[in-house]
């Protein structure tokens, strides 16, 4: 039985991920700043940013989810999220690195490309948003996530380490989808509409995991489709008509962003959408 550290194991995501973990047989320790009794597995309180702690924490690990951060650059001053988030990151890879870890998932974000967050709007220079966009972001957390990825990037090239970065958009649990407002896309025009529901993100998470692909991978994590009852082409009309290249046509509610890649390498696929919801809506 592997034995899989969850970083954040006490946050959003990384509940779900801990709940699915066990039910597939791994054996889990959740590494957080507080507890939860809504994980059931061995919890250890932990600084991320003290590299003892981390280092301590992470023994006998096979492999790690790195998911603990503050999560959007709010609630802290600016330079307490960008440190937080990269000195954490940079801390779980160095202690994988010393201890031979050789497999790290990171969660990332679609905001490492810079629209999400940034103080004046602006539109990406391509549509369908794939990996191979610039990350441009104009603020801290977007920064963090950037800076997280490089690291990752550095020690998988350095010492042989897989490494998958999943650019999760924004993740929306079943009783959220009450509280999304898809009639109105000028809501999410910054975000372009993209998101995933968060039983997909956890799947993603665990095919990452389980992956056999060498060296670092940054895959965007989101639904097939966009968060609007209109047709994508006719709102990227609105909302973006500056992008000056559309790399072919966005049938119906197709998503802006892609999950193409991840489609590839992880052999992954998402299953919800919020139209499956529309009566709660």
């Amino acid at each position: 039985m592997q034995t899989i550290a969850v970083t954040g194991g006490s946050g959003k995501l990384g509940t779900w991920v801990i709940e699915e973990l066990i039910s597939e047989g791994y054996r889990v320790v959740s590494i957080d700043e507080k507890s939860s009794d809504r994980v059931r597995c061995k919890q250890l309180k932990v600084n991320l940013s003290d590299f003892g702690q981390v280092v301590g924490a992470l023994q006998g690990a096979d492999a790690i989810i790195h998911l603990a951060a503050i999560p959007a650059p709010i609630g802290f001053t600016n330079e307490t999220i960008f440190s937080n988030n990269v000195r954490s990151a940079y801390n779980v890879l160095e202690a994988a690195s010393a201890l031979g870890i050789r497999k790290v998932v990171i969660g990332s974000s679609e905001s490492a490309y810079g629209f999400c967050w940034s103080p004046e709007p602006f539109s990406p220079d391509f549509v369908p948003v794939d990996e191979s966009h610039p990350l441009v972001p104009r603020e801290c957390y977007g920064l963090s996530k950037a800076v997280a990825e490089q690291s990752g990037e550095m020690f998988s090239r350095r010492d042989g380490m897989r490494v998958m970065a999943l650019r999760y958009a924004m993740i929306v649990a079943p009783h959220e989808y009450k509280g999304l407002t898809p009639g109105k896309p000028e809501r999410y025009y910054k975000m372009l509409w993209s998101y995933v529901d968060i039983r997909d993100a956890v799947q993603a998470t665990l095919a990452a995991l389980r992956s056999e692909a060498e060296g670092f991978h940054a895959l965007n994590i989101a639904a097939d489709d966009s968060l609007c009852d209109q047709p994508s082409e006719r709102i990227l009309d609105d909302y973006h008509p500056e992008i000056a290249e559309r790399r072919g046509k966005l049938d119906g509610r197709a998503g802006i962003v892609s999950n193409e890649k991840a489609k590839r390498v992880l052999g992954w696929k998402p299953s919800y959408s919020w139209e499956q919801y529309k009566e709660t809506l």
